[in-house]
């Protein structure tokens, strides 16, 4: 079992595929985007599958696949393949746009791979082309529809961005009148890969909840879990429900059950920090299993307490870009 030096269980593990995305979104990276790492920089499939099952050896019980966009590496499913074979593992998930999703719905319900986050900054045609810099909407909103009507667990994801979605807020909740998916709000991060900086935000999640509650006054407040990253509400009437997510204002690190590793193998103990160690280096030279799995030890053993600790440590951390970071 993983324990950090706060006494805090580490079970879950964001694993990042490649840093590769075929959108250009404008709050994750600039119009031309970014010097993605050289193919033999990322861990290898190989790499991948040693690496998870060595964290499930650990205590690891859940498995967040990210990106980048995780579809865009050709050989994913034979890592999820793997992933669904490990007994001790409960809940394998994948956070992706559902751009290139489509091909592969039928084998993650074989495999019973049924929870998606799927990253949605708007449900109009015109904002979402102007967000992401791609005109692919229609394929994104179908791909949804399918995922929702197939029995998956859908939580879409939406970064509320000032001057740009705030519109879209009561438009996806729209969606929870209709269908049983979540829809989740969450406060923008300075994670941008250079495409402009601040140290404040507008919307933070009470002034979202606030903006909600003047259309949904009567809105009720859910139990969540401890760990939970989002504050959980009920619309009555609703089949769905919404979330928000202080993932600037950072409520939840006291309760931090996760553990983040790169595209590159980078590990990051948190968000709002630099890399502890470099676990791609560390396999392909070291055979033994054990001191891999002690690195990880090491890392777990010295973490901040909260994102604003880690985040006094290092300057320059926001130059990153969330999908090299692993999202």
């Amino acid at each position: 079992m993983l324990i950090d030096n706060h006494n805090r269980v580490i079970n879950y593990l964001r694993l990042a595929v490649t840093d590769r995305c075929n959108l250009r979104c404008n709050y994750c990276m600039p119009a031309e985007g970014i010097d993605f790492a050289a193919r033999d920089h990322l861990l290898s499939m190989a790499e991948l599958k040693r690496l998870s099952k060595l964290l499930v050896e650990e205590g690891i019980d859940k498995i967040r696949i990210t990106g980048g966009e995780p579809f865009a590496r050709k050989d994913l499913m034979s890592l999820l393949r793997f992933l669904a074979g490990l007994e001790t593992l409960k809940d394998i998930s994948i956070t992706t746009n559902a751009t290139l999703i489509g091909p592969y719905i039928e084998e993650l319900k074989l495999l019973g791979i049924r929870n998606i986050n799927l990253s949605l900054d708007a449900i109009t045609r015109e904002r979402f082309k102007n967000i992401t810099r791609r005109d692919q909407f229609d394929l994104v909103y179908e791909n949804l529809i399918r995922l929702i009507t197939e029995g998956f667990n859908v939580r879409v994801n939406c970064i509320v961005l000032d001057g740009q979605n705030i519109e879209e807020i009561y438009e996806l909740l729209e969606l929870t009148r209709h269908y049983p998916v979540s829809v989740r709000f969450l406060e923008e991060m300075p994670f941008n890969g250079g495409s402009r900086t601040f140290n404040k935000i507008q919307w933070d999640f009470r002034r979202i909840l606030k903006h909600i509650q003047v259309k949904y006054p009567s809105i009720q407040k859910l139990e969540s879990e401890p760990t939970s990253t989002s504050i959980n509400y009920s619309i009555p009437g609703h089949e769905g429900t919404f979330g928000l997510i202080p993932s600037f204002s950072r409520t939840f690190c006291g309760s931090c059950n996760r553990l983040r590793v790169s595209a590159t193998g980078d590990i990051i103990t948190c968000l709002y920090g630099k890399p502890r160690a470099n676990v791609r280096d560390l396999m392909r030279l070291e055979p033994e299993d054990d001191a891999v799995k002690q690195t990880f030890r090491a890392a777990i053993g010295n973490r901040s307490k909260t994102g604003f600790e880690e985040q006094e440590k290092y300057k320059n951390v926001f130059k990153n870009s969330m999908t090299s970071i692993g999202g």
